[in-house]
């Protein structure tokens, strides 16, 4: 596994990589159950201990969230279609632990974990999916379209694949700007066999772009195994073709995912070297709230479960002495109150006015532009 030293950086005239640039092999062995977690004791002694339990506090808010979530959507107080990270907590932290606040991020429509990890406050966050007007998109975007300019999460993108072709133009930016930002793109695993998965890693490589595409192999797309939709199930595979870097990581290991997905955005930032990671980790319930999972056979389910990473990682820190029976009752108590306050803060916010459903709909005004309601007249008198 190589990648170049080269302080210049590559014009986009230049821009074939050279042959020997290939795509590297597994760091975990290729699987989600057995992991770098089992020697997470030689790790966490090179780490400072506030920082392990700031990584525990956050995977665990972005679950009680979640959980929080699936409740209010069964109240009737979240409408629409609603995607939760539930199993997915140590990929989100990690990776925002490993990017620059910055960095760019361009997510799929299972964001809500994302927008908390990149610096979104929870009461914004909670209030988009209230539908609120004090939400990241003021109340019209809902659980699949978080964006906020601010902390530079742009998107939350319903159609799969959506925001890949819109990251790898960010990143084109950046290029031409001369900033030394990195976008990284999630994506779910079915996202890898559409045609602007192709078509994006392509021109990335072509033109040297500072983006990492992060692949979440929950595996499992919808109802259906990745085995049984993709020809290739070793996603990082597909790095090869386009002579970029590839890395597999275990997506239930917080410190594994931290430290994998930073050394390539670093990269991505130093030698404008594109990078595909795919973090494997098991999706706890359905695709969405209202999936009950059906298609699950018991010893999925039982996989999922022993795999929790949250779980996971509060045993490691508890057989480490990092946690203890106390300090886990206070991060409880301190998520639960956060979470309250978030759910209390959407609650109490006002709705949009129906007379602001068109003023987003362009940057600039347009001439031209209908702001016609819904059976509003075409003509009035």
């Amino acid at each position: 596994m190589t990648t170049s030293t080269t302080s210049r950086k590559p014009s986009r005239k230049t821009t074939r990589p050279e042959a020997a640039q290939s795509s590297a092999p597994s760091r975990t062995n290729g699987g989600a159950a057995q992991t770098s977690m089992d020697q997470a004791d030689v790790r966490l002694a090179a780490e400072d201990p506030d920082t392990l339990r700031g990584l525990y506090r956050d995977m665990l808010f972005v679950r009680r969230f979640e959980e929080r979530t699936a409740q209010s959507y069964q109240q009737a107080k979240i409408g629409g279609y609603c995607h939760l990270n539930l199993g997915e907590e140590a990929t989100v932290v990690g990776l925002g632990a490993a990017m620059r606040p910055t960095d760019y991020l361009f997510t799929n429509y299972r964001e809500h974990g994302y927008a908390l990890a990149k610096g979104i406050e929870p009461g914004r966050v909670m209030a988009e999916l209230y539908g609120r007007s004090t939400g990241t998109s003021k109340g019209w975007g809902g659980s699949m379209h978080m964006y906020d300019t601010a902390t530079r999460l742009l998107g939350g993108y319903a159609i799969v694949g959506g925001q890949v072709p819109l990251a790898v133009g960010a990143a084109l930016a950046i290029d031409y700007r001369g900033d030394d930002d990195v976008v990284v793109c999630q994506m779910g695993e079915g996202t890898t066999n559409i045609g602007a998965f192709h078509e994006s890693l392509n021109i990335a490589a072509l033109w040297n772009l500072p983006v990492v595409f992060l692949v979440i192999n929950n595996q499992t797309g919808m109802g259906t195994t990745v085995e049984r939709s993709s020809a290739e199930p070793d996603l990082w595979k597909r790095a090869a073709a386009y002579r970029m870097r590839g890395e597999r990581v275990d997506g239930t290991d917080v410190l594994a995912v931290r430290e994998v997905a930073g050394e390539l955005i670093e990269t991505a930032r130093r030698e404008r070297k594109p990078a595909l990671l795919e973090a494997v980790s098991h999706r706890l319930k359905g695709h969405s709230v209202v999936d009950p999972a059906k298609y699950r056979t018991e010893e999925a389910v039982a996989t999922a479960r022993s795999n929790d990473p949250v779980d996971r990682w509060r045993e490691v820190l508890l057989a480490a002495g990092v946690l203890n029976d106390q300090t886990v009752g206070a991060v409880e108590a301190e998520v639960a109150a956060a979470v309250a306050a978030a759910v209390e803060f959407a609650d109490s916010s006002p709705h949009p006015e129906p007379s602001s459903l068109f003023d987003f709909t362009y940057a600039t005004p347009v001439a031209g532009d209908s702001r016609r309601l819904p059976a509003d007249p075409l003509f009035t008198a």
